[in-house]
């Protein structure tokens, strides 16, 4: 990994965890969702973002937008520790149903909109 790889990563990371922070807080307010919701949003939206920008590096597109868009703004922007903390927190608190329902909606969710991100990335590359 070059200097420049570092930072452009570092530059799509505080633009990434800049715009989680925005969008779980316009989810709150405008859809009324709760954090759950908001982190599910992030991590979808972002996992297609991500699946879009692999196929088109892999399809022969600048490996710059690998470290900046993937890495970075997709590494900051998505968060799976927080997802994790959520689970436990709905099991703890004995609400299997929400943990259960949370889980598989954030796994099969991100991974159809990865397939769908790379197919849409393929076709525009």
């Amino acid at each position: 990994m070059s200097g420049l790889d570092l930072v452009l990563v570092a530059l799509g990371g505080a633009a990434g965890a800049s715009s989680r922070h925005l969008v779980v807080g316009w989810a709150q307010r405008a859809l009324g969702a709760t954090p759950t919701g908001g982190t599910v949003l992030v991590n979808v939206v972002g996992s297609f973002v991500l699946g879009l920008v692999a196929a088109v590096v892999a399809s022969g597109g600048p490996g710059w937008v690998l470290a900046l868009v993937g890495a970075g703004w997709c590494g900051a922007f998505t968060t799976f520790s927080s997802h994790a903390v959520e689970v436990a927190a709905a099991l703890r608190a004995g609400r299997a149903r929400v943990a259960v329902v949370n889980l598989a909606v954030s796994l099969i969710g991100c991974l159809l909109v990865v397939v769908l991100g790379w197919t849409l990335g393929s076709a525009l590359a």
